[in-house]
C-alpha cells in the first residue's frame, strides 16, 4: 500500500516527548544529542524535564518538536531497516513539520535542520513581540465563512486565514486587537466555537513580514539536496520541483497560509495515497484525515510500542 508520512507542526509539543527513544534506543539518542551540538544547548533538558512554558516559546519548540520527528523515523528506519523511499512514497509537514520531512528525505542535514528552526523562531518570535498576536482555531465551517469572518475581525487590526486544516478546522492568525469581538461574530456563522492557541506569535500571516526577509537571507546560507522522495509545499500544496523551488517556497511559508486540506485532498485523490502514518508528537494531523478520509489507514507513531505495531 502506498504510505505518505506526515510531520506536526507547532501546538504538539509536550513534556517528556520522545523520551523513551531516547532513553531505549542508540539511533533516537544520536537525534538529540545531534540537535544540543548544533544549538549549542541542551535542548533535552527542556524537552524531556523543563516547563511547558519553557518549551512553548517557539525558538525551543520548533527544532523540540523536529527533533522527536526525526528520532521516530529514525528508529523506524533502524528497526525495519529500509530507506526512507522503501518507507514511503510521498511526505509533507505542517508548517515547522515541512522541515522535519526535509530531513527524513534527506535534503537537509540533521544538524542544519535544527540551526534554521532555531534561526526561525527567533525571527518570528522578533516580529511580533510576545502578547500582541494571537491565532484561533475555529471547529466547524469552511474556508469560504473563514474569509467572512476574517474581513469582519480585520476593521479592529490583522485578521487572515494561517491554516486551512481540513476535518473542519480553519485556523485565523492577527494582531491581538482584531480578535477581541471573536466570540460574538462566530454565532451567526455557523462556527461551533473558537478556540484560542497556546502560541507565542500569529503565525503564517502578513504580520510575519519581518521574518520573511530575515528567513530569505538565512536559507541561503544552507545546501538543499534533492529530496529522496516527493515532499508537497505547505506554501503551494504542490510537490517541489527543484532545490531552489524549496527554499522559495520556505521563505514564502513564513508569511502564507498551510494548504494542509489541499495537502493531503492531492497525496489521497491524485497519488493514491491509502496509509498514512503521523511521525512525532500528538495526533492532530492522525485526526484531521480520520474526519475527511475515514476509509484511509490511519497511525500516529510516538512510542517504541508504536513503531514496532506499525511494522508488524
Amino acid at each position: 500500500m502506498k504510505t505518505a508520512f506526515l510531520f506536526p507542526g507547532q501546538g504538539s509539543q509536550f513534556i517528556g516527548m520522545g523520551k523513551e527513544l531516547y532513553e531505549n534506543s542508540s539511533e533516537a539518542k544520536e537525534v538529540y544529542e545531534t540537535v544540543n551540538d548544533a544549538l549549542k544547548q541542551k535542548l533535552t533538558e527542556i524537552i524531556f524535564n523543563g516547563d511547558n512554558e519553557t518549551l512553548k516559546i517557539t525558538s525551543n519548540t520548533q527544532p523540540a518538536i523536529m527533533a522527536t520527528s526525526v528520532a521516530v523515523f529514525r528508529v523506524l528506519n533502524s528497526l525495519s531497516n529500509n530507506n526512507v523511499a522503501e518507507l514511503c512514497s510521498i511526505s509533507a509537514g505542517h508548517s515547522l513539520g515541512e522541515y522535519s520531512a526535509l530531513c527524513i528525505a534527506e535534503t537537509l542535514k540533521l544538524s542544519d535542520t535544527a540551526k534554521i528552526l532555531r534561526a526561525r523562531g527567533n525571527a518570528m518570535q522578533k516580529a511580533v513581540p510576545v502578547g500582541l498576536g494571537a491565532m484561533y482555531a475555529l471547529i466547524g465551517g469552511d474556508e469560504v465563512v473563514a474569509e467572512k469572518i476574517c474581513s469582519i475581525l480585520s476593521q479592529n487590526g490583522i485578521c487572515e486565514i494561517a491554516n486551512d486544516n481540513g476535518g473542519g478546522q480553519i485556523i485565523l492568525s492577527g494582531s491581538k486587537e482584531a480578535f477581541e469581538n471573536i466570540t460574538d461574530i462566530i454565532k451567526d456563522m455557523n462556527i461551533s466555537k473558537a478556540m484560542p492557541l497556546p502560541v507565542s506569535a500569529p503565525f503564517h500571516c502578513s504580520l510575519m513580514k519581518e521574518a520573511t526577509s530575515i528567513m530569505k537571507e538565512e536559507l541561503e546560507k544552507y545546501n538543499f539536496q534533492p529530496p529522496k522522495i516527493d515532499i508537497i509545499a505547505n506554501y503551494s500544496a504542490s510537490i517541489y520541483n527543484s532545490s531552489s523551488d524549496i527554499r522559495d517556497s520556505l521563505v514564502k511559508q513564513i508569511e502564507g497560509k498551510v494548504r494542509w486540506r489541499e495537502t493531503i485532498a492531492k497525496m489521497y485523490h491524485e497519488k493514491g495515497i491509502r496509509k498514512f502514518a503521523e511521525l512525532g508528537p500528538g495526533k492532530v494531523l492522525t485526526n484531521l484525515i480520520k474526519r475527511d478520509y475515514p476509509d484511509a489507514e490511519v497511525h500516529s507513531l510516538q512510542s517504541l510500542a508504536d513503531i514496532e505495531n506499525y511494522l508488524k
